[in-house]
């Protein structure tokens, strides 16, 4: 059955939301990304769906060769902008206008930050934990670190600083985990992913 008009104007105005408001970091926007499109495949709802892509879109991630002590590597680990218009396609069969949404959405060029965070890609059993050697963070800048699975798993995140105390950790039961904070002072601190979950998976670990 087509979607009314109305749902047509809802989602221009969703859309059109984020660059209205006040501009939010780009991990922080990933992470809403993530949010909305979980929400979206799980009603099959082609509008959040839509509108997650939209934001991924705007934030430009960079891949670097970043890596976990011992830890395993991994070719795919980060849900693309392009992969969700795709899975937008398949909830919006059939209605024309918001296929053309869509549709308008992969053809605009990319907006927001020239270069976006950093990320790396890693892979983790059930169970086990990845190190990550010291990582450095500016003092009086606030510093961002989100960990994504591209599967349904639940994803541990926890940074310690240069003495081993804890600084932040995200345990909530999700495939996301974030952890944001202003260093004192310049330095190194450490990041540890866990997989909580029963199966392995692919991750991207994010920085700004």
């Amino acid at each position: 059955m087509k979607r009314s008009i109305f749902c047509v104007i809802s989602a221009a105005s969703l859309l059109a939301f984020p660059l209205q408001a006040d501009p939010i970091s780009p991990i922080k926007t990933i992470e809403l990304s993530s949010r909305l499109f979980a929400a979206g495949e799980a009603a099959k709802d082609p509008i959040l769906v839509l509108a997650a892509a939209k934001l991924r879109k705007q934030t430009n991630p960079v891949q670097t060769d970043r890596s976990a002590l011992n830890g395993e590597s991994a070719e795919d680990g980060l849900l693309g902008w392009a992969d969700m218009l795709a899975v937008a396609e398949t909830f919006a069969a059939g209605d024309d206008a918001l296929l053309g949404l869509i549709e308008d959405a992969r053809v605009d060029a990319t907006k927001g930050v020239v270069t976006g965070p950093v990320y790396n890609i890693g892979k983790l059993a059930s169970g086990r934990t990845d190190t990550y050697p010291r990582i450095d963070f500016k003092g009086g800048e606030y510093a961002e670190v989100y960990v994504e699975a591209k599967s349904a798993v639940d994803l541990n995140l926890t940074i310690k600083d240069s003495q081993g105390r804890l600084v932040c950790a995200d345990s909530d039961v999700s495939h996301i985990a974030y952890c944001g904070w202003r260093p004192a002072e310049s330095g190194g601190y450490v990041l540890l992913v866990e997989n909580k979950g029963s199966a392995a998976t692919s991750y991207a670990l994010m920085t700004n």
